[in-house]
């Protein structure tokens, strides 16, 4: 369940925002403020996930008093002005909800909210997650078993029943399904960024389009993402950027 904090300046759009809550089973109501300063003093004293923030307030809009914030929770902007989109989603806005908000709308955005923090948990649970030691695994290849090391990976690609596994130094072929490869994978270390790759996350030089750049014996490589996976990435990466 997610903790939420509605920010408004006009009453009626809390209660708007407030029933919408009440009927959500993923959303508990924390605090409902009518300007950025009170929200601020309610994000100190709570542990808040999402909030839904109006940008045309007194005092302080919601755009420069997200500016201010360190550590923001998810945010979902809700104002009555279209143009302010692009400068919301510069900020890493979650949604942009234009008023009057229609429950189908809110829901679509409650949605996202609880995707997006289902694969945070997701990400914080794998990078948590103790392997006793174990930095590998064993494949069968060439008639033997060959020992691969995680930091060894640069990335995996899946070829019908094989998989070929490309490593700093040469390469393993091993009758294998992605599925099963990327079940043995540390999820924090390792992401599918297209059904037939995955890569290791230390080994991304550079991401131009839909395309992902690693270096492979000295020498980029590109590999594509594809469209059911980009998000996911993206997330990842985001939480790197500066």
């Amino acid at each position: 369940m997610l903790n939420v904090l509605i920010v408004d300046d006009e009453p009626l759009a809390l209660d708007v925002l407030e029933t919408y809550i009440a009927q959500m089973s993923d959303l508990r109501l924390v605090k409902r403020c009518s300007n950025a300063l009170e929200a601020n003093e309610a994000l100190k004293s709570h542990d808040i996930d999402l909030m839904f923030l109006d940008i045309q307030m007194p005092q302080l809009t919601g755009i420069d008093f997200v500016k201010t914030l360190s550590k923001p929770p998810m945010i979902v902007f809700t104002t009555a002005y279209p143009n302010y989109a692009i400068q919301g989603f510069d900020l890493n806005a979650l949604d942009y909800l234009l008023k009057p908000i229609s429950l189908e709308r809110f829901v679509k955005a409650v949605n996202k909210a609880v995707e997006h923090a289902d694969m945070a948990q997701r990400d914080n649970n794998a990078s948590n997650q103790h392997y006793d030691g174990q930095e590998f695994f064993f494949v069968k290849a060439d008639k033997k078993l060959v020992k691969v090391n995680f930091d060894d990976i640069i990335y995996i690609e899946g070829l019908k029943d094989y998989v070929i596994i490309r490593l700093v130094q040469g390469r393993v072929i091993t009758l294998q399904t992605m599925k099963s490869l990327e079940d043995k994978l540390p999820q924090g270390r390792f992401k599918r960024i297209h059904r037939s790759y995955i890569v290791a996350m230390d080994k991304i030089t550079a991401i131009e389009g839909n395309m992902v750049e690693v270096q492979e014996k000295d020498k980029p490589k590109l590999l594509p993402i594809g469209k059911n996976y980009r998000d996911e990435l993206l997330e990842m990466i985001d939480k790197n950027r500066l």
